[in-house]
């Protein structure tokens, strides 16, 4: 009984928005995780069913990953108390660094970009022939990966063509049939012989 009553004096004591704080705290950790879990299944069973690579994957995993952890601590913040003002200082300040060093590098951030659309996407896989619809080049054949940047495509002569992601977005991509094999006919010469 003297238990009990001590529990109830520290439930009395505790300020009621620190308790709801509390709770909303423990709830935002279950709906994170939760969150999460769903979200990186969802990717796993995309990644597996568009036959992509699983550094690709990984790396698409782990940005999303990054960006829920950040959404989750500005939303965590907020919960606990810390002023809206002082969270929107620091977020705007850390993107307005990365975005200074990102605009010197525009066409990488292009790729990056164009390679999370590729995947979500894209509608050709790996092992897919493709023709890039361009009128200086010939690039066409056999998807053989898609990375980061860019995508390696197999040519028929043999050659490998890397083309940015960003360009792949940006112009008429054709699916072409399989090459079809060359038939070979086999002919079977057997001599018979005349007894006489």
């Amino acid at each position: 009984m003297n238990t009990m009553v001590h529990l109830l004096r520290l439930a009395n004591s505790i300020p009621h928005t620190l308790s709801v704080q509390i709770l909303l705290a423990i709830v935002l950790f279950l709906g994170y995780y939760l969150f999460t879990k769903l979200v990186n299944g969802w990717i796993k069973r995309l990644a597996e069913t568009k036959k992509v690579s699983a550094a690709r994957s990984s790396f698409i995993l782990r940005t999303f990953n990054i960006a829920f952890a950040f959404i989750f601590i500005a939303i965590f913040s907020i919960t606990v108390g810390v002023g809206y003002g002082d969270l929107s200082l620091f977020f705007s300040s850390v993107f307005a660094v990365l975005g200074v060093a990102l605009v010197a590098q525009w066409s990488m951030l292009s790729n990056i970009t164009a390679s999370f659309l590729i995947f979500f996407v894209f509608p050709y896989r790996v092992g897919d022939r493709i023709k890039v619809v361009d009128k200086d080049e010939d690039i066409s054949g056999i998807i053989q990966d898609i990375r980061m940047f860019h995508v390696l495509i197999k040519h028929d002569n043999g050659n490998l063509i890397t083309y940015p992601n960003s360009l792949m977005l940006q112009k008429s991509v054709i699916k072409l049939a399989p090459k079809k094999k060359p038939s070979t006919t086999t002919r079977l010469y057997t001599q018979i012989r005349k007894d006489s």
